[in-house]
This record gives structure tokens, C-alpha cells and sequence, in this order.
């Protein structure tokens, strides 16, 4: 057995199972010796006579069972091959049904004494070789699936475990895509906007800053939550600076459901679907657009609804596989990887769009 599990506490209940099954079946042997040597038309003394005949043939492989566990475990930690596995096997079935001899031995000498004893040793000393090997066999056997079985769960447990870091790992660097792509666009805006306004300028650098100071919380870890009324708070932000560059020519509708403001969700999800939107669909037309953002909850497995759209030129569905596409961006293409790898992949994503109707993505997160 490995040593952690050994001396973890959590598998406590794993170590006691294989004596709680050994116990059960030791119990089942005891009674059906007893079942077959019993004649119950004859009275009850015959079946006394069952069950003494029982306990005193089988206690000692069952006593002497309980070794094997410990040699059983011996063998599996050692370094050698099968051969050596066999030979030792071979070793601890001998010594078994020598042991078993013994005891049967001391047990008819104190009972009946030594002439009485030596008579039986002569008469049973094959047949109980041959027991012992059966028995010794069928005790090892259960005892190494059982070890087989516990090395498989620990293997099983490890292997998750790497996996659940690997993806944490891979978490971290789709959330470093994220944040840089963010403070590198509003900061051209910001620098933008120190040509036309100095004054406006510097209270969207007070903005920017309780914008940066969420970025570098959720910098922390890559699977921390935030609320979404604090995801939506920054959006506000990030918009009133994109209205100082873009003025009329953006319009935000908001349809936010209240009651999923305490709902939690990764921390940059909603704000790259929005300049997404707006790079895309709203900043390359001259006029102008609009911009739809919602929330709801769902009715039937009160997962939470996001959707952000924009009534921009929209592109061709099937360019959206194209690893560098008009609309995919670092933005969506890490947060689509990144739902792939959160919530275990239950939380989806889905983008609508078509040429000329805009675009639409679709976000679900359980709660």
C-alpha cells in the first residue's frame, strides 16, 4: 500500500474493509462445514457435534489467515518479477500449511493427548498440505485484488488529481490572455483620448485605475468567482471609457435581471464578449451601433443566462473555426477554452451570427 494512503485518516474505512469482508467469509466457511457435517433428523447433539467439529478444523486457517495480508503486501512492494512473485508465494502456501499442521498438532495433544496426536498427523499430513495450499491460495488471491484494487483507486485519485492541476495550470494562462488584451486596448483609448481632452482624460484614468485594481484581484487565482453584479460594475466602467472615445456612435442596452446579481462566474467572462462587440461590430461603422447585454435566470435549472449582441456586420458562421477569424479574438477564443475547462464543462457558450444580422454569444453558467 503507498504511504499516503496509509497514513491518511480519509482511508481509514479502506484499510478496515478487506477484515470486515475476511470476517463475512471466514463466517460463511464456518457455517456451511457446519451445514455439511450436521444431521439434523438425528437430534441436536449431531449438530453440537457439527460445529464443534468446525471450529476446531478451521480456526487455525483462519486465524492463520490473517498473516497473509501483511506478506501478501510484502511481496507486492518488493522490487522482483513474477518469478520471484511465484517463488515467494510458493514459500508463504508451504509455511501456511505447516503452521496449519502445528497448530492442529498442539491442539489434538492437549486435548487428547500426544499418541492421539501423532496418529492424526500421520493420517491427515497430506490432505492438510494440500488444504493449506488451496486455502493459502484462495486467501492471497483475495487479499492482492483487494491491494490491486486500492493501488488502481490511488492511481485513479493521482491521475485526477494532475489533471485538475493541468487545468488550473492552463486556467492561469488563458486568464493571463485575458488581462493584457484588456489593459492594452483601453489603454490606446486613454492615450487617445490625452490628445482631446486632458481633463476628461484624467478622470478616466481615476476610472481606469478601480479598473485595473479588479483585474490584479482576480489576478490571484485563476478559478476564483466573482459576483456578477461586480462583473457588471466593471463593464460599466470599461463602457464609460469606450463612450469617451466613441461618443453617440455607442449605445448600450441593458436587460439585467436583479435577482442574478449574486450569482457567481469566472472574472473577465462578460467584459471580452462586450469589446468583442465593440471592436467588431460597432467601432468599423460610422453611424455606429448598439450593444445588448442581458441577464436572466434559467427557469428550469436555475443556471444563470448571459448574452452580449451587437447589430454590427456580423460574419459567416463557419469562419468562426478559422483559427484567425474577423470576430474570434484572443478575448473569445480563451474564454471558449477556457468554459471547456471550468464548472468540469458544463458551461457552454454559443455564438449566433450571420452576415448582415450581427452577433450574438450566448453564455450559460450553473450555479
Amino acid at each position: 500500500m503507498p504511504r499516503n494512503l496509509a497514513s491518511d485518516p480519509a482511508h481509514a474505512g479502506s484499510r478496515r474493509s478487506p477484515w470486515v469482508a475476511y470476517a463475512s467469509a471466514c463466517a460463511v466457511a464456518w457455517l456451511l462445514y457446519v451445514l455439511a457435517g450436521a444431521e439434523f433428523q438425528r437430534g441436536l447433539w449431531q449438530l453440537w457435534q457439527a460445529v464443534y467439529q468446525a471450529t476446531l478444523s478451521l480456526w487455525p486457517p483462519m486465524v492463520l489467515g490473517v498473516a497473509v495480508l501483511p506478506w501478501v503486501r510484502r511481496i507486492q512492494g518488493g522490487q522482483g518479477g513474477t518469478a520471484a512473485e511465484v517463488a515467494l508465494h510458493g514459500v508463504g502456501a508451504i509455511a501456511f500449511g505447516a503452521a496449519w499442521q502445528a497448530c492442529d498438532y498442539a491442539v489434538s495433544s492437549l486435548l487428547y493427548g500426544h499418541v492421539y496426536a501423532n496418529v492424526m498427523l500421520t493420517q491427515t499430513v497430506l490432505w492438510r498440505a494440500i488444504w493449506g495450499v488451496i486455502a493459502y491460495a484462495a486467501i492471497a488471491t483475495a487479499f492482492t485484488a483487494w491491494l490491486q484494487a486500492l493501488r488502481a483507486r490511488a492511481a485513479s485519485l493521482a491521475a485526477a488529481q494532475a489533471e485538475s492541476a493541468l487545468a488550473r495550470a492552463e486556467l492561469a494562462v488563458i486568464s493571463g490572455k485575458l488581462n493584457p488584451h484588456f489593459l492594452f486596448n483601453t489603454l490606446n483609448s486613454l492615450i487617445a483620448l490625452t490628445r482631446k481632452d486632458a481633463k476628461e482624460a484624467e478622470a478616466a484614468l481615476m476610472r481606469f485605475s478601480g479598473m485595473l485594481r479588479y483585474v490584479l484581484d482576480t489576478k490571484r487565482h485563476a478559478s476564483d468567482r466573482v459576483t456578477l453584479g461586480d462583473e457588471i460594475e466593471f463593464v460599466r466602467d470599461y463602457l464609460a471609457l469606450e463612450s469617451l472615445r466613441l461618443g453617440r456612435r455607442l449605445r448600450v442596452d441593458w436587460q439585467l435581471d436583479p435577482e442574478t446579481f449574486a450569482d457567481e462566474i469566472p472574472p473577465l467572462s462578460l467584459q471580452p464578449l462586450v469589446e468583442n462587440a465593440i471592436q467588431h461590430g460597432i467601432a468599423p461603422r460610422v453611424d455606429g451601433g448598439r450593444v445588448g447585454i442581458r441577464s436572466a435566470r434559467n427557469l428550469i435549472n436555475r443556471g444563470l443566462e448571459l448574452s452580449v449582441e451587437d447589430d454590427g456586420a456580423g460574419c459567416e458562421p463557419a469562419t468562426l473555426d478559422d483559427p484567425a477569424p474577423a470576430r474570434s479574438g484572443i478575448g473569445l477564443t480563451a474564454l471558449r477554452r477556457r468554459f471547456a475547462l471550468d464548472y468540469n464543462g458544463r458551461a457552454r457558450l454559443q455564438i449566433r451570427t450571420q452576415p448582415g444580422a450581427g452577433f450574438r454569444v450566448d453564455l450559460w453558467i450553473p450555479q
